[in-house]
């Protein structure tokens, strides 16, 4: 806690008292009241000690390290009636990781810094095959954030005695951080009709969402994934909890509480997302925040994931964890909270089905393939003090494929409530079908190879049929955008390529329905003649994005007055509609938007930013692009005020 100073008159009695709780006499005293933070040791108690010098009085106060967070004031009053709040009275109390005793205590220096105290940092998004580090300001220090964060533990009811507990907490804010069960801050939604709000693609910061919903208190309109855990990131380090944002590439959603996601196919190589709501989302991002259980058995303090994004109940509403990270890897899931789902997330198993008649799945499945090694991939965060990715994907599960980690997951899957669909288990087969492609420029061509490779010494004749479909990044296909069929003769011990390729008009014409990070999805199933053995495999081929350029000085001086410019060649070949730049600059000027209308092919758009600097130190530029037809695409730039 900061130093503060309080001038009283002599013969008062120094109170404490919660803003929502009773008052508690602390000490008598007389002359000058300072609060003072000390390195000694922390107790479990309010305390004070009295320093005299001739009329006044010098009293430190130490808070117990399993004090109550929030908002507290101090009052004076005489032996008798007279009370007096002096101007500067109020003052914050928070989780404390500096201190030993508390239960977020984190032991390096580097750390503290980075998880509590740092207001930038990256979230993490596009595809396994290509990780995108997304600036984000969390802006915990920002006007309004901090009393917003406490509003939020009266809206969702916390009680004075729970407030002293990080895990209850965290588990709170999950819930409070969406608008399902108690008017929270964001609204998610994953519709693509945003015309009633913001769209989610179009925030680069937490603190512009707090200060909105603090200051009408009504939810925010729109946020996705991404959006809600930038949102607890900041509400956590607000609080003094350390929290990091993680980002699940291939990440499991499993509804039917199995642990495996079922994929379903018709005969003719489409997905079908009506028999199962099981998905894989190409990224997921949540939070993991620092803290001690001692509500449950030794071994499992340390990084807990927690997750704001409404996905499925937990205890009657939408809130998920804290989760110990070590339970997810070891298959602990009778452990709370709502370790089973996380670990889901991570290392579920993928089943791909075909279907025959989709009137009547159940009776009509047949089972193609079983994957144990596509879900979880390259799980990660920002790196602590460096402006890089660090992989954490240890972290929540032992290497694929190994011993430990095939362990883990059977051990969980014996006390799942619920079963596979169908008992594991297939045949491998003598053909096995792969991709080889590679990213592609937004509005050019999609082409890539399809594989087929023949383990057997005889040869194999393959007919297969390939369907080309839209994905949004939650693992739904929306849009069948092209198909053929063919068959192939496999030599023994050989394989053989088939090329495609999908002409830009036919997804382009799709972009403005959805306002969502979209990518081709290709899916193949086959038969092999020779023997009874079927094929199925799908490959997602992701767009590139053309770039943002930003000009402006390397460095400034306290009190000077910059420039900082913006600009944007569309290089798709094709029209950009209702086209608009985002600019933040934390610290240095509030989010602005400019419209910019519809940018034609080969057209530059050009944005200028005047800005003086107000405070020395790092700053963060942060500018987005977006329009009815592309919403991915950021960059930052940094500056250094002396």
């Amino acid at each position: 806690m900061e130093s503060g100073l309080l001038r009283i008159r002599s013969g008062v009695v120094l109170r404490r008292r919660p803003l929502h709780g009773s008052t508690q006499v602390v000490r008598q005293a007389e002359g000058v009241i300072r609060l003072i933070e000390e390195e000694e040791e922390y107790g479990e108690k309010w305390r004070d000690k009295e320093d005299q010098r001739e009329t006044e009085y010098d009293v430190r106060i130490r808070t117990p390290s399993n004090a109550t967070v929030g908002k507290y004031t101090l009052t004076v009053t005489d032996k008798g009636s007279y009370s007096y709040r002096p101007p500067v009275s109020d003052f914050y109390l928070l989780f404390n990781p500096w201190c030993k005793e508390d239960n977020v205590y984190l032991a390096e220096e580097e750390k503290r810094q980075e998880y509590v105290l740092r207001d930038t940092g990256y979230l993490y998004r596009g595809s396994s095959i290509r990780v995108e580090g997304i600036p984000w300001n969390f802006g915990q220090f920002e006007p309004d954030v901090l009393d917003c964060c406490f509003y939020l533990l009266d809206q969702v009811g916390m009680k004075q005695s729970t407030r002293r507990d990080p895990v209850k907490i965290a588990r709170a804010m999950s819930a409070a951080v969406n608008v399902q069960d108690d008017d929270g801050v964001l609204c998610g939604n994953w519709s693509g009709d945003y015309s009633d709000g913001t769209p989610p693609s179009h925030w680069t910061g937490s603190s512009a969402i707090l200060q909105q919903y603090y200051k009408r208190k009504e939810p925010v309109c729109y946020g996705q994934c991404w959006v809600f855990s930038g949102l607890l990131t900041t509400v956590m380090r607000c609080l003094g909890i350390p929290a990091r944002s993680i980002t699940n590439f291939n990440s499991a959603h499993d509804t039917e509480d199995n642990l495996t996601i079922d994929v379903f196919f018709n005969a003719a190589g489409e997905m079908l997302n009506d028999i199962s709501t099981d998905s894989i989302w190409n990224f997921h991002v949540w939070n993991d925040v620092w803290m001690k259980r001692p509500d449950l058995p030794e071994g499992y303090d340390g990084w807990q994931a927690i997750d704001a994004t409404p996905q499925e109940l937990s205890d009657g509403s939408y809130q998920c964890g804290p989760a110990p990270l070590k339970a997810i890897k070891n298959g602990d899931i009778h452990l709370i909270y709502d370790t089973k789902f996380v670990l889901s997330e991570v290392n579920a198993d993928r089943i791909f089905w075909r279907v025959d008649n989709p009137n009547t799945p159940q009776q009509n499945m047949v089972k193609l393939r079983v994957d144990t090694m596509v879900v979880g991939k390259r799980i990660s965060t920002k790196a602590v003090g460096k402006n890089l990715r660090e992989d954490i994907t240890s972290q929540y599960k032992h290497p694929e494929g190994s011993p430990e980690e095939r362990k883990s997951f059977e051990s969980a899957l014996k006390v799942c409530v619920k079963p596979p669909v169908k008992p594991y288990g297939v045949a491998v087969p003598s053909i096995k079908v792969g991709f080889e492609s590679k990213e592609v420029r937004l509005g050019s061509p999609v082409t890539l190879k399809i594989t087929f490779t023949n383990s057997s010494p005889e040869d194999r004749n393959v007919t297969f049929s390939a369907t080309y479909q839209l994905q949004i990044y939650r693992g739904n296909t929306v849009e069948n955008i092209g198909s053929m069929s063919n068959e192939i003769t496999v030599k023994g011990q050989r394989s053989a390529d088939v090329p495609i390729e999908i002409p830009a008009e036919s997804y382009f014409k799709f972009l403005p329905k959805y306002d969502d990070e979209l990518q081709v999805q290709v899916n193949v199933l086959g038969e092999v003649k020779e023997v009874e053995e079927s094929l199925a495999n799908y490959a997602i081929v992701h767009f590139v994005y053309p770039p943002i350029k930003i000009e402006m000085p390397a460095s400034v001086s306290v009190g000077e007055t910059f420039t900082c410019t913006f600009s944007f060649k569309n290089d798709t070949g094709l029209p950009l509609d209702n086209a608009k730049l985002h600019v933040e600059g934390l610290g240095l000027f509030q989010r602005e938007t400019f419209d910019q209308g519809t940018v034609k092919a080969d057209g530059v758009i050009v944005s200028r930013v005047v800005c003086t600097a107000s405070k020395p130190g790092e700053r963060k530029i942060i500018a987005k692009i977006t329009s009815n037809q592309i919403t991915g695409i950021t960059e930052e730039k940094h500056i250094t005020i002396k």
